[in-house]
């Protein structure tokens, strides 16, 4: 099962980069998890650009979206909406198959991101993503800085959630 990893966060010590990379850490067999990394990198979307003048880091992106079994999208909150560049991301995959019929997983290390949360489902479903319903993963770590963020995600109930979270998504792809 190969899960492409997307976070809407640029920040350098994001939680929900964070969460992430222990939920690539965590996998159960039989789980690769991979990171998107070009999010910053990602021209601003215009229509006029695709097709024929698709810039490259574009075609990188739809690439790992086309590839992947299902993505797993951690997102912060930014004034009770979804941040630009992960907005970006999207619209980039708009237009295009890759994303259509695709399996989603919203993944929260806040839990102060409902506004978000809904507007990403809306954006998603919207694109024709399949969006997984079952119980979301939320670790909490707002307010935490990286040496505290080690603890949480190494805590073995906390990892138990992860790999139980990885599973039933699991079983939302293959049904």
């Amino acid at each position: 099962m190969r899960l492409l990893c997307i976070c809407g966060s640029l920040r350098a010590t994001s939680t929900n980069m964070a969460l992430l990379h222990a939920l690539r850490d965590t996998a159960p067999p039989g789980f690769e998890l991979a990171i998107y990394d070009g999010l910053g990198e990602l021209p601003i979307f215009s229509p006029d650009d695709e097709g024929e003048r698709t810039p490259p880091q574009v075609s990188r992106l739809t690439e790992a979206v086309a590839n992947a079994d299902g993505l797993i999208i951690a997102c912060p909150e930014y004034a009770h909406g979804v941040p630009g560049g992960l907005k970006n991301a999207l619209d980039w995959l708009v237009s295009g198959e890759a994303p259509i019929g695709k399996p989603a997983m919203l993944v929260h290390a806040s839990p102060r991101s409902m506004f978000a949360r809904a507007a990403l489902r809306e954006i998603l479903k919207t694109m024709s993503l399949t969006v997984f319903d079952g119980a979301e993963l939320e670790v909490s770590l707002i307010g935490k800085k990286p040496p505290d963020f080690e603890p949480i995600l190494h805590d073995p109930v906390i990892r138990d959630m992860m790999r139980a979270s990885l599973v039933e998504f699991g079983r939302f792809i293959n049904r």
